[in-house]
């Protein structure tokens, strides 16, 4: 089971995994850190600790260690408790949440793996917004999409915003990178999807007439918040689909847009 151990020296070694989070180059989950990915509150914490990713400790105020007691008692980790003022010195923030915990990287399937076994899935263009592509994740988890293929131009999914905005659902949802871009796509098509790119370009299907069981197996298509999907993702896609929008609005947030199309397609459902 967990070791609680009480730390109030900021400077403990033992908290070396949880520091300085607030400095973008001593962060561990940027590119050139130490890679871990990082839970950030209760519910995400509880997620990790469920989840495939070897866990490495956790560190939080007494109270939210014990509201955890139950999903920590067959793991083999550390928790380290501290006030929450030692806590926020180590993080380099006050953490509102109270909790944090830090595990390594988990191998994901690659993108052959996951088109193989899925029904529904989500393909992303450009969505560098970490909260966007969180959300993201967290939409295609409620709506039940079976994983997401990550083309270029994407934030990680593991990083440490992504992961607390879907709510721990990115360490849920299977992920794999697409290569290369756009031909990767070819793959969707050989094990039976239908390419349907969002985009409210004119000429674009409305959304509406493709409910399943009019397409068995789609992969939804979305693109960078600004500018969309580049022509090269549009030309490689079976299709363009757009959501019916009021007059004067042209489109959605991406996460919004996309969480639309998971519902229409049918992947809950």
């Amino acid at each position: 089971m967990a070791h609680t151990i009480h730390i109030h020296d900021p400077a403990d070694p033992r908290l070396d995994d949880f520091r300085n989070l607030s400095t973008a180059d001593r962060r561990p989950d940027r590119p050139g850190g130490r890679g871990f990915v990082i839970a950030e509150g209760t519910v995400v914490v509880r997620r990790l600790l469920e989840s495939a990713y070897p866990v490495r400790a956790l560190l939080g105020v007494q109270r939210r260690i014990e509201e955890l007691t139950e999903e920590l008692a067959p793991a083999e980790v550390p928790a380290y408790v501290t006030p929450a003022e030692t806590m926020a010195d180590v993080v380099g923030f006050h953490l509102n949440r109270g909790v944090l915990a830090v595990a390594d990287r988990a191998p994901q399937p690659d993108a052959r793996e996951l088109v193989a076994r899925a029904r529904k899935l989500a393909v992303l263009e450009g969505v560098g917004d970490h909260e966007n592509l969180g959300s993201i994740f967290r939409n295609a988890a409620a709506l039940g999409i079976d994983g997401v293929l990550i083309g270029p131009g994407c934030a990680d999914p593991l990083y440490r915003r992504s992961v607390r905005v879907s709510m721990g659902n990115v360490l849920r949802v299977p992920f794999a990178r697409l290569e290369p871009w756009p031909d990767g796509l070819g793959l969707l098509r050989d094990h039976g999807f239908r390419v349907a790119a969002l985009t409210p370009r004119p000429g674009s299907v409305d959304l509406r007439e493709l409910r399943a069981p009019a397409l068995e197996r789609v992969a939804v298509l979305v693109g960078s918040e600004g500018p969309g999907l580049t022509e090269e993702a549009l030309a490689a896609a079976d299709l363009a689909v757009r959501i019916p929008m009021a007059e004067g609005v042209d489109s959605l947030n991406v996460a919004t847009a996309a969480a639309v199309a998971f519902y229409e397609l049918g992947g809950a459902r």
